[in-house]
C-alpha cells in the first residue's frame, strides 16, 4: 500500500480547511510539495471547479486552485512525486482539450500524471458551463473511451456519439503508454465504470463499510488501485496509535493506496507531520520510493 497526500491549501472546503491555510499560498504548498517528494509520498492532489454558485460555496466551498497550473508548478519543483486530479469534471472538457493540456503536464513532469476523472453532480456548475447535465453519465462513459484514444499518442482517432474525431494532430502528448484513470464516485455504477473504463477508484461519501460491501461485490483487474482515505486529518505526532490504526483499517478494507491530509497549525508543522506519518506507515506495510514511474520512450519526450 502507498500513501499520497490530499493537498493542503489548494480547496478550501469548509469542513477541512485549517486555520492556517487560509493565508497560505503557492510558496507554503510548495514547501509541502518538495517535503512529501523527497520523503517518498505517491501523490499529490489538486481539485477542480471552476465557478461555484454563491449560496452552494457555503456548503463546498469557493477556493478551488486550478489543477493543471498548480501541478505545472509543483512539477518543476518536484522530481519524484505524482500529480492526480481529484476529480476533472468529464462533462466540462472535450477528450481532446485534456489529452492536449494534461498530456503536456505529462510531459513537462516527466510522465508523472495521474487523472482522476469524475462524472459532475452540481447542476448549477454545468449550467453556468453550458454543459449537459442530464445525460452526463453516458457522456462520461464515452469520454473516457475516447480520451484513452487519444491520451498518448500524436494522432488520434475517435468515432462516438457525442465525440467523433479523425485525421488531427495532437503535440505534444502525454508520454505515459497508459496514463492512469482513476475513476471518482460513490455508486456501483461508478465503480463499475471504473473497472472497465479506468485504472482505480476513488471513493467518496460512503462509509468504510459500505466501500467495503461495494468492493467484495465487484471483480476488480489485476493491478487495479483502490484509493480509501481516512475519514479526519490524520495526526501523526499527536495520535501515533490512532494514525496507525485508520491506515491499517483502510489497508485491511481493500485500499492499494491511501491519499491523507494531515493536521497541522502551519506549514512547518505540516512538513513535521509528513516526517511523523513517513516514519510511521512501514509498521503496517506502507511503501515508499518502492512503486517506479512507468517506463517511458526517452525518445517521446521530444514529441
Amino acid at each position: 500500500m502507498y500513501i499520497g497526500i490530499t493537498s493542503p491549501v489548494v480547496t478550501g472546503h469548509p469542513a477541512t480547511l485549517a486555520e492556517w491555510e487560509r493565508d497560505a499560498g503557492i510558496v507554503e504548498l510548495a514547501r509541502v510539495a518538495e517535503t512529501a517528494d523527497s520523503l517518498g509520498f505517491h501523490h499529490l492532489t489538486c481539485s477542480e471547479h471552476v465557478a461555484v454558485p454563491t449560496d452552494v460555496a457555503a456548503e463546498r466551498g469557493g477556493v478551488y486552485w486550478d489543477p493543471l497550473a498548480t501541478f505545472g508548478y509543483l512539477a518543476a519543483r518536484t522530481s519524484r512525486i505524482r500529480f492526480n486530479t481529484r476529480v476533472l469534471v468529464l462533462g466540462y472538457h472535450h477528450p481532446l482539450e485534456i489529452a492536449k493540456r494534461y498530456g503536456t503536464l505529462d510531459t513537462v513532469s516527466g510522465g508523472r500524471l495521474v487523472l482522476g476523472l469524475g462524472v459532475g453532480s452540481l447542476e448549477e456548475e454545468f449550467d453556468l458551463l453550458g454543459a449537459p447535465f442530464a445525460d452526463r453519465g453516458a457522456r462520461a462513459d464515452e469520454a473516457l473511451t475516447a480520451l484513452r484514444a487519444c491520451m498518448s499518442t500524436p494522432t488520434p482517432e475517435f468515432h462516438g456519439v457525442y465525440y467523433d474525431f479523425d485525421d488531427v494532430y495532437v503535440r505534444p502528448h502525454a508520454i505515459q503508454p497508459r496514463v492512469p484513470f482513476w475513476i471518482g464516485g460513490r455508486t456501483a455504477r461508478s465503480l463499475r465504470r471504473a473497472t472497465t473504463l479506468g485504472d482505480g477508484w476513488l471513493p467518496f461519501g460512503l462509509t468504510l463499510e459500505q466501500t467495503e460491501t461495494m468492493l467484495q461485490r465487484a471483480e476488480l483487474p489485476q493491478g487495479f488501485e483502490v484509493v480509501l482515505s481516512p475519514s479526519r486529518s490524520l495526526d501523526p505526532l499527536g495520535s501515533r496509535d490512532l494514525t496507525l490504526r485508520a491506515l491499517d483499517r483502510r489497508r485491511q478494507a481493500g485500499a492499494t493506496i491511501v491519499s491523507t491530509a494531515v493536521s497541522a497549525t502551519g506549514v512547518e508543522h505540516y512538513c513535521d507531520q509528513l516526517h511523523a506519518l513517513r516514519d510511521l506507515a512501514p509498521e503496517i506495510g506502507a511503501a515508499f520510493d518502492a512503486q517506479p514511474l512507468s517506463d517511458i520512450d526517452e525518445s517521446a519526450t521530444r514529441t
